[in-house]
């Protein structure tokens, strides 16, 4: 059986190892291939490693948002009930005694599911119940998990009950005691398969996590938890693995493939690793990637050390899909050896959900659609974000102004109280809407995805222009005479929709016919031009205001007031207070897009 924390803990302590060995279960003997060769025969044996990530509580093909089946324009479907039937398929086909099934994290958070049991019917309760994302893990049988970054939106409590649910490893060698520098999660996992008339094969999983778990869930893990980065991390423990008779080195990553940082220089290790572990680290032959929400059926990096391919796999977030990778291994010299390694993907619009996962969740499924069907008042008007990305769209008005009286409410008697108040907010989604009429939860969480809560920073007015101008990058340069095409205006560098903020309490134009850095015009605050040394209380969301997107000035500033309460919760509870949504008690236009001068709108 799979070591748990506590255990690992324990016997890392005893035996001064710092390693988790699990697994060592005596499977069926696999039948392996023989070939005949001219004078002896060769033993081989094939090992298949099924792999998900970003899973993010998706446990069926339902979207809570909008109380249906889920579809998209794709046809793609979600959910692990799918996945379940993808596993039981390739077990079938390659004999359970030859499979692996791993996960690269974010399984927590993402959906009201998992919303629903961390905040309403927490499992971190007496006598709580077991998470729906450990109910469903478990049946379908993983072996190990790693980290994700969004395990951690819930504070530390709630992730270790959730890995006290669990009967298998969640695996995390970056993540470090802040203090000691010792592991705080099991490093890796070991495996052995049996094969007939030979050593059985050894396979190492080793779990990575995304070094921006020190930016994004600063609140709950400063001073308590560590997370170096991904390269230095592998480069200790692959040696050790390959020490310890592994034959097979798989890595199960929460970071993608491209190398790049959403937070900038904030931290010194890179977000999206995975690909520079292939490179830089020997001795891996197969990397699970996660973290990016891309679909990647096999990319081969070469080791700049070895001159070996490595094999790295992503499969899309949510359970869209399954990576596979089919590992050949040849036993020479009393040692098994890598032969070759291939990955794909697996696409779960192919199955239908596996009735034993349906039968196991649907109470906890119908708890969370009445929960989210729960009517909290009613709207004047249907508010929209399909136009939130370019013009000012009174449903984010909504959200900046629940925060600015949130934020105001809280600093009431402080000595900054008659600061003014000024708030930020994305256009998450492009396609939420609260229509006329009844509002409910769920329309409300459709319109703030994410489980953030409120922050509120003091910033001058220069520092506000400046966060302005980083914000208005993500706006594609446009001339005054070039046609206006909205699809192509957005996601300048490949800036997400949820990097970029308006900003509410001040008016200000953006000029798309300017370069980056100049495109703030007319930025007003109380009809007057802003002046820069003026003093603002910003009320921001936690990513904000911990790095999150690498906007300028507002991790270093000064934090006024936290809390840990959703920003989602706090927009459910005003609308239940006011019980009437009037875009005339939030809404006002403070920004326009323009170029030289003229609205493009």
């Amino acid at each position: 059986m799979p070591l748990n924390r506590r255990k690992f803990l324990k016997k890392s302590a005893a035996t001064g190892a710092g390693v988790a060995i699990a697994g060592a279960a005596a499977a069926p003997a696999a039948e392996a291939a023989e070939h005949k060769g001219p004078v002896k025969h060769v033993k081989r044996y094939s090992l298949t490693v099924m792999g998900t990530t970003d899973l993010h509580g998706h446990v069926f093909n339902w979207d809570y948002f909008k109380d249906a089946e889920y579809s998209d324009k794709a046809g793609n479907a979600q959910g692990l009930a799918r996945i379940s039937t993808l596993v039981d398929r390739i077990r079938a086909e390659r004999g359970r005694c030859n499979t692996l099934l791993l996960d690269a994290g974010d399984t927590i958070q993402g959906t009201p599911l998992t919303y629903y049991y961390a905040k309403v019917d927490p499992i971190t309760a007496k006598g709580g119940p077991v998470h729906p994302m450990a109910q469903a893990m478990n049946a379908i049988g993983y072996d190990a998990a790693a980290l994700g970054n969004h395990e951690f939106n819930y504070g530390i409590e709630t992730l270790r009950k959730f890995e006290d649910q669990l009967d298998f490893p969640l695996l995390g060698a970056n993540a470090v005691d802040a203090k000691t520098l010792k592991p705080a999660f099991p490093p890796y996992f070991i495996k052995k398969f049996h094969v007939p008339g030979a050593k059985p094969v050894k396979v190492a999983v080793l779990g990575l996590t995304n070094p921006g778990i020190a930016i994004w869930d600063k609140a709950y893990v400063q001073g308590k938890l560590a997370f170096p980065g991904l390269e230095e991390q592998a480069a200790k423990w692959v040696p050790k693995l390959k020490s310890l008779g592994a034959d097979v080195v798989v890595v199960s990553a929460h970071s993608g493939s491209s190398g790049t940082s959403s937070y900038g220089d904030q931290l010194p290790y890179v977000e999206n690793a995975a690909a520079n572990v292939a490179k830089q680290v020997p001795g891996i032959d197969a990397i699970l990637v996660g973290h990016a929400h891309v679909e990647i059926p096999e990319l081969k990096v070469t080791n700049d050390k070895t001159g070996k391919t490595v094999v790295l796999s992503e499969p899309l977030a949510y359970a869209e899909r399954l990576s596979l990778f089919d590992i050949e291994l040849v036993f020479a010299k009393g040692r098994w050896t890598v032969e070759s390694v291939s990955s794909k993907v697996l696409n779960s619009n192919t199955v239908a959900d596996d009735p034993k996962i349906t039968k196991l969740l649907s109470d906890e499924h119908a708890k969370v659609v009445t929960y989210v069907n729960q009517v909290v008042g009613t709207a004047t008007d249907t508010l929209t974000t399909v136009e939130a990305r370019y013009k000012d769209a009174p449903i984010i008005d909504l959200i900046t102004k629940v925060q600015e009286d949130v934020v105001k409410a809280a600093l009431a008697g402080t000595e900054y109280a008659s600061l003014p108040v000024i708030a930020q907010a994305s256009p998450f989604s492009r396609t939420s809407e609260i229509p006329a009429g009844n509002v409910t939860i769920r329309d409300l969480s459709s319109l703030y995805v994410y489980d953030n809560t409120l922050v509120a920073k003091l910033l001058t007015g220069a520092q506000v222009r400046a966060y302005l101008e980083y914000s208005a990058e993500y706006y594609v340069q446009t001339a005054a005479d070039a046609a206006v095409d909205v699809e192509k205006l957005t996601n300048a560098g490949d800036r997400p929709d949820y990097n970029y903020d308006y900003v509410s309490g001040l008016s200000y134009d953006i000029d798309i016919a300017q370069p980056a850095g100049s495109r703030i015009k007319n930025l007003t605050f109380g009809g007057a031009a802003l002046d820069d040394a003026q003093k603002f209380v910003f009320a921001v969301n936690n990513y904000r205001a911990n790095g999150g997107g690498a906007f300028p000035h507002v991790a270093s500033a000064k934090e006024l007031w936290a809390e840990s309460t959703e920003i989602r919760t706090r927009i459910a509870e005003w609308v239940t207070t006011k019980g009437v949504l009037d875009p005339k008690d939030f809404a006002s236009v403070d920004w326009k897009l323009t170029r030289n001068g003229t609205p493009v709108f």
